[in-house]
C-alpha cells in the first residue's frame, strides 16, 4: 500500500471552520468544476447549472497522489482567482451535511491543499452560496505557467491511483460539454495533446 505523504497543513480544523461557516441550519450546497461534475460521490437533493464571478477553472494543480506520483507529478484543476466559471451546484440535505462534508474532505483535502471558501453561485433558479475548493496561486501545488510542452508531457506520463492526468482532463471536458459549458483553455490543451499522441 503506498504511503501518502504528510499534508502541508492539518485539514481537520479546516473542515471544523467550514462546517461552523456552514452553521447547520440550512441545506449545504458544493459547486463542481472539475471531477466533482461528473464524480460526485456523495448523495444530493439537486443540482444546479451556476456560474461564479471571480474565479475560474485552471488546470494548474500538481497532483502526485491522484493524477501522478512524486516523480512524475499529473495535474488537477484548481480554481484561480480571476475572470469566472461555469459548473454545477449540488444541494445536500441538512441532515446529511456533515456526513458529505466530511466525505469531501476525504477525497479533496487529503493533503490540504484547497482553501475552501464559500463562493455566491448564480444559477437559472437564483443565486446560493457553495462550498468550493480554491487555489491560492502561492501554495506549492500551484504550478505556475507551463508551457505547452510540458503539458503534453504530463498528459502523456501523468498516472495516479484514480488513472490518468489525460483521462481526468478529458472526462471533464466531456462532460462539461454536455452540460453546454465551453472551455476553451481545456479544448486547446486537449487538442495539443492529441496532435502530439
Amino acid at each position: 500500500m503506498t504511503m501518502l505523504p504528510t499534508p502541508i497543513r492539518d485539514p481537520a480544523p479546516m473542515l471544523e471552520r467550514a462546517l461552523h461557516e456552514w452553521g447547520g441550519t440550512q441545506d449545504l450546497w458544493v459547486f463542481g468544476y472539475g471531477s466533482l461534475i461528473w464524480r460526485p460521490d456523495f448523495d444530493f437533493a439537486e443540482r444546479r447549472l451556476a456560474r461564479v464571478h471571480g474565479w475560474h477553472r485552471a488546470l494548474k494543480m500538481w497532483s502526485r497522489i491522484n493524477r501522478g506520483t512524486p516523480e512524475c507529478p499529473g495535474l488537477v484543476f484548481g480554481m484561480l482567482p480571476g475572470g469566472s466559471c461555469q459548473g454545477m451546484v449540488f444541494r445536500v440535505d441538512k441532515q446529511h451535511a456533515r456526513e458529505v462534508m466530511t466525505t469531501l474532505w476525504q477525497r479533496e483535502m487529503v493533503m490540504a491543499v484547497y482553501d475552501p471558501r464559500w463562493l455566491r453561485c448564480h444559477t437559472n433558479h437564483g443565486p446560493v452560496n457553495a462550498l468550493a475548493f480554491t487555489l491560492s496561486r502561492k501554495s506549492p501545488s500551484h504550478t505556475g505557467t507551463l508551457a505547452d510542452h510540458e503539458y503534453c508531457r504530463i498528459f502523456a506520463q501523468a498516472c495516479g491511483r484514480f488513472g490518468t492526468t489525460r483521462d481526468y482532463a478529458q472526462a471533464t471536458f466531456d462532460e462539461l460539454r454536455r452540460l453546454g459549458i465551453h472551455d476553451r483553455a481545456l479544448a486547446r490543451l486537449l487538442a495539443l495533446a492529441q496532435k502530439q499522441a
